[in-house]
């Protein structure tokens, strides 16, 4: 197998979180790529940049509105990623277990963009922002929060071991870096601290109207889903055949088993995400995390 079909092999068996980070660092690794060259050669670095950063002023994002979804897929350097990342692989994957791929996108898309109209909406109201100068957002943390805020809104009393620290309630993990932004906004990158927060709400308000049978984002997917046709081949229709059905008894209809095919399946779900509950997610087998994987993707 040639190394370019491995790669395609990997990224298509990947999960969603895995490849939201594949795609944030190859964005990451390109724009530095970039941004080398420039250095070298002493030419204009962030002027491809600034095309797809996020502006403060709405007259400057009218000619760019495509902004709203991609500067949550850049960083200003190897620490703002790697703990953006970081953050999502470890929130990503409990949230997987309890959430189909589809919904985890539309947590970190709407998120992304709450966070953008909030940091926004803060530069053009609050006086402490005044007379501040061109001003531009980038990073995939007000999605990566909402995503985190989501899940620990969903499951806020499973405990979660962490290496040094030891077993802690899933809430108070989000807890800690809600009130990591809330305090750093007087100290630095104001503007980035408020779209962090305003991803953490779309989270909280996302699930806890799923809770109440409101999936607020559902929108955002059918829009997704209509996008992503437009660039799919058209199918040629197949013909039609003339199917002949045999009379007569049969010796059974098959829905029994069918029923219990989907018993079996809930009962090890169950099994599943009782043992998450008792031991974590990390304490689950590859076959079973693969198996919950499979399962939220039928459902």
């Amino acid at each position: 197998m040639k190394a370019s079909d491995k790669i395609r092999y990997k990224f298509q068996t990947a999960t969603v979180v895995e490849k939201l980070i594949g795609i944030n660092v190859l964005v990451f690794l390109l724009f530095f790529l970039i941004r080398t060259i420039a250095f070298l050669f002493q030419l204009p670095s962030d002027f491809l940049l600034q095309w797809f950063v996020f502006p403060k002023e709405p007259g400057e994002f009218i000619f760019k509105p495509w902004s709203i979804i991609t500067y949550s897929f850049l960083h200003s350097g190897i620490w703002h990623i790697l703990s953006n990342m970081l953050i999502l692989y470890f929130s990503g994957n409990y949230f997987l277990t309890y959430f189909s791929a589809k919904r985890l996108l539309n947590y970190y898309f709407l998120g992304a963009i709450v966070g953008a109209l909030v940091y926004m909406l803060s530069y053009n109201l609050f006086p402490a922002f005044q007379g501040t100068g061109r001003s531009y957002l980038l990073g995939a943390s007000a999605g990566v929060m909402a995503v985190l805020v989501g899940i620990a809104t969903q499951i806020p009393h499973m405990r979660v071991r962490l290496a040094l620290i030891g077993s802690l309630k899933f809430w108070w993990i989000a807890a800690f870096f809600v009130a990591l932004d809330v305090i750093q906004i007087p100290i630095s990158n104001p503007g980035g601290h408020l779209a962090h927060l305003g991803g953490a709400i779309l989270g909280y308000a996302y699930t806890t109207q799923l809770q109440k049978g409101n999936d607020i984002g559902a929108w955002f997917g059918d829009l997704m889903d209509g996008f992503v046709a437009l660039f799919k081949p058209t199918e040629k229709k197949a013909k039609m055949k003339t199917v002949y059905r045999k009379t007569g008894k049969t010796k059974s209809s098959g829905s029994s088993s069918v029923k219990m095919d989907k018993d079996e399946k809930q009962k090890r779900v169950d099994a599943i995400l009782d043992k998450i509950s008792k031991s974590g997610y990390d304490s689950l087998s590859k076959a079973e995390k693969d198996f919950l994987f499979q399962a939220g993707k039928d459902d």
